[in-house]
């Protein structure tokens, strides 16, 4: 995979602070529908469902507190977030209440399944490009990138725990698992994967100097001439 660490917020800001926020409102908009269609819906909203069902407030209102909660996870992992990671934390939770409260529930199954692959696609896209905006990781990714340097396990493994973990507590509680749960679980990594192809931000400036690339070849040329 492509170096996806974060980079100084003054390198191209424009663009990267314009693709974090289309890639958040539209990562919100995704799990929307996904979630309207009724098929299942991505681990961690299981768990927003559980806890919406036992202790009340909105879906997005506890993935705003979930996604706070695992921030603080971060501080005893020695974990920095970054710009991406606060607005990750507060954009989507707002998103997915705004669009749950406009959006319409199928009952015919063609519709749902529509919702459901829409909802599955734009979310993918949408998380190429708030992770190659590179601004800072989510605060899910910083906590499996954190116990993965603790523990010397693979990525694979401890994502795949926390994912379990997430879904079984929060099907116990009463969320929505089901074939969209798996659907997404299959899809997203590849989706990402090729999204992220065209939507990953390389620096444009140099290491040291902060001189920008297309100078840097330019006066080469001069040199050579």
């Amino acid at each position: 995979m492509a170096d996806l660490a974060p980079l100084p917020v003054r390198d191209r800001p424009i663009r990267r602070l314009t693709q974090l926020m289309v890639g958040l409102v539209f990562f919100g908009v995704g799990e929307a529908l996904m979630m309207a269609a009724g098929l299942g819906v991505l681990p961690w909203d299981v768990l927003s469902q559980g806890l919406v069902n036992h202790l009340g407030l909105t879906v997005g209102a506890w993935s705003i507190i979930i996604g706070a909660t695992v921030l603080l996870a971060w501080i005893p992992l020695r974990e920095r977030p970054g710009l991406g990671t606060i607005a990750n934390v507060l954009v989507i939770g707002l998103v997915l209440d705004g669009c749950l409260a406009v959006l319409p529930r199928p009952q015919l199954l063609p519709a749902q399944l529509l919702f459901l692959l829409a909802g599955v696609l734009i979310n993918g896209i949408a998380s190429g490009a708030y992770i190659g905006a590179r601004l800072g990781p989510g605060p899910r990714d910083g906590l499996m990138t954190g116990l993965v340097r603790i523990t010397g396990r693979s990525v694979r493994l401890i994502r795949t725990s926390i994912e379990v973990a997430v879904v079984i507590v929060g099907y116990l509680l009463g969320g929505n698992l089901g074939v969209g749960t798996l659907l997404y679980a299959l899809a997203i990594g590849p989706i990402i994967h090729a999204t992220l192809r065209h939507l990953r931000v390389k620096p444009s400036t140099a290491p040291t100097g902060g001189v920008p690339a297309r100078f840097r070849r330019c006066r080469a040329w001069r040199r050579e001439s």
